[in-house]
């Protein structure tokens, strides 16, 4: 796919310069990219949040979201945010990230963190093809966790990319986001 916008999300209590220089790279490729900082706010607040970055860099559409370790549960709603302002989502990709889950009845309604409701995971989500980067740099998670969530995106049939230097981060993003 040929998306408008790349939207780069960081994790919570993380910042857009965690990307490093992945922003620069992936707009050598030619691709329109903001990776909006979202300061100290998780759940229902980091999606309210980086939805208004969103916004006010009137992106072009479909949007690319892109989801780095505990941002990668919050892209169906922020996606849910994009499309009731009329912004279409074309694709989400994982980067060494978690996965979204459905809420169950059972559930707490404080799994957001820090006392605030987790975020909705919609019901009709995905709604756009789905991909995974794991680079392998991801430091935060154990390796078996993270391989769990490799593991269950292969399981759901979505592009998995095991990102493998010398090569550039940016390329395996590119070339995956091609892919949805």
């Amino acid at each position: 796919m040929t998306p408008g916008t790349v939207v780069l999300l960081h994790s919570p209590h993380g910042a857009a310069d965690g990307w490093g220089d992945l922003p620069e790279m992936l707009r050598s490729y030619g691709l329109d990219v903001i990776a909006p900082d979202v300061p100290d706010a998780t759940g229902a607040r980091y999606v309210a949040r980086a939805s208004l970055v969103i916004a006010a860099t009137d992106p072009s559409v479909p949007l690319v979201l892109v989801g780095h370790g505990a941002a990668g549960p919050l892209l169906p709603a922020v996606a849910l945010a994009q499309r009731a302002a009329h912004r279409g989502v074309g694709g989400y990709v994982f980067v060494d990230a978690d996965l979204p889950r459905p809420r169950r009845g059972h559930e707490h309604d404080h799994e957001g963190g820090h006392g605030e409701p987790p975020a909705p995971v919609p019901a009709d989500w995905p709604d756009a093809p789905c991909g995974y980067l794991w680079t392998h740099a991801d430091r935060t998670a154990g390796p078996a966790e993270r391989e769990r969530s490799v593991r269950e995106a292969r399981l759901r049939g979505w592009t998995v990319v095991e990102h493998e230097p010398p090569a550039a981060a940016a390329q395996s993003l590119s070339e995956l986001i091609a892919t949805l």
